[in-house]
């Protein structure tokens, strides 16, 4: 039986247990990394950021309360990294560009660069709040109030980007196909 998160925070704090830590790393990795990619667009830069919140997640592991799931406050990190590297980009014309750009086929199939491609084109349409609330509800499966608590949106407020969002990339799907 595996111990829970919580517990290997608590060894971490205990005398900073590398081995804990990278427990920790190995179980949220690919949903930190996910949620970043839908968020970026793009695979390398999400890579950077998902090291970023690890970096510091390891200096601020002390500041982990139990509050919420360990899960939650890594993607919490992770989208702060997120709104880090807009904020310096000063744009978000990169997420429209990454969105054109093709996947790197030696990590996917043809099909599922497609599928991805059509995915973070279909993401551009959305409006930020709306877009960073679906990838975050969806993409790393998080609950609408983690959501609101990551993004600093009230509760309903997230609910209705979700849902909005989630409609209007019903909408564009539904043109894409009919348009195939």
């Amino acid at each position: 039986m595996s111990e829970t998160d919580e517990a290997l925070v608590a060894r971490v704090l205990a005398g900073s247990d590398r081995r804990a830590f990278g427990t920790l790393v190995s179980r949220h990795q690919s949903v930190v990394r996910g949620l970043l990619a839908r968020l970026t667009g793009g695979a390398p830069e999400a890579d950077d950021l998902a090291q970023e919140t690890f970096v510091q997640a390891w200096r601020r592991i002390d500041t982990y309360r139990g509050q919420g799931s360990f899960r939650s406050w890594l993607c919490q990190i992770a989208y702060s990294r997120f709104l880090m590297g807009l904020r310096k980009q000063k744009s978000h014309q990169r997420l429209l560009d990454t969105a054109a750009r093709e996947p790197e086929p030696s990590s996917v199939s043809a099909g599922q660069a497609g599928a991805r491609l059509d995915l973070d084109r279909a993401l551009a349409v959305l409006g930020d709040d709306e877009r960073d609330c679906v990838v975050l509800c969806y993409a790393a499966g998080l609950s609408h109030a983690d959501a609101a608590t990551i993004t600093g949106l009230p509760l309903g407020t997230v609910k209705s980007h979700v849902s909005r969002g989630r409609a209007r990339l019903k909408d564009w799907f539904d043109r894409q196909e009919s348009a195939a």
